[in-house]
């Protein structure tokens, strides 16, 4: 008995992402799928993980958030470890943003890149996607300054002016050299001496 030949006008789609909308993130949240411990970001429409906080990125992030309200006070908001709402497709979460001042402290809006002045990543295991995802991410919107720190060996990459999709000045300063910003002035080798 013959078999007669099955003939489909189906044509294969290849797979595609699917990226996620800031809402849809939260939504996420809302409804149990993300566990409110749970740190994550959602960059460019994906949902990453980010790593468990070793005690020298703790230590970095509580010392620079201490200079930064010594030196600038109630001339910005510091906002750590905090969502930035950048459109539609992105929510990093910065170890600390310096915003610009609001009476309410964002309890009302989310902070979106017009308030934001500058962005300070540390990087322990993150340092590949925090430069080559995050920062891109933060010249696309106009963040005027980041600030991307290496834990172990306290060298940071420091982007400002950004223009045409990227960071106009772009340098790596040393420890032992002066990161200014606003009223702030310091190193890091002076902030916070290596750990023992």
């Amino acid at each position: 008995m013959a078999t007669a030949a099955v003939h489909s006008s189906h044509v294969p789609v290849a797979p595609h992402r699917h990226r996620l909308t800031v809402d849809e993130f939260h939504r996420m949240g809302e409804v149990g799928i993300l566990q409110a411990d749970q740190r994550a970001e959602l960059i460019d429409g994906e949902v990453f993980d980010t790593s468990p906080i070793g005690r020298l990125h703790a230590a970095l992030v509580a010392r620079l958030t201490t200079a930064f309200h010594e030196s600038l006070g109630r001339s910005v908001v510091i906002w750590t470890q905090n969502p930035v709402r950048l459109g539609a497709m992105s929510e990093p979460r910065p170890d600390i943003a310096l915003l610009a001042p609001r009476d309410d402290f964002y309890g009302g809006d989310a902070p979106t890149a017009a308030d934001v002045r500058l962005i300070v990543e540390v990087a322990d295991s993150s340092l590949e996607h925090d430069l080559a995802a995050k920062v891109p991410l933060y010249a696309a919107h106009g963040i005027p300054e980041v600030w991307v720190i290496e834990t172990t060996s306290r060298r940071t990459h420091r982007f400002s002016r950004p223009a045409n999709g990227g960071h106009a000045d772009r340098a790596i300063v040393e420890p032992d050299a002066p990161l200014g910003f606003g009223g702030f002035n310091g190193s890091l080798a002076n902030l916070l001496p290596p750990a023992r």
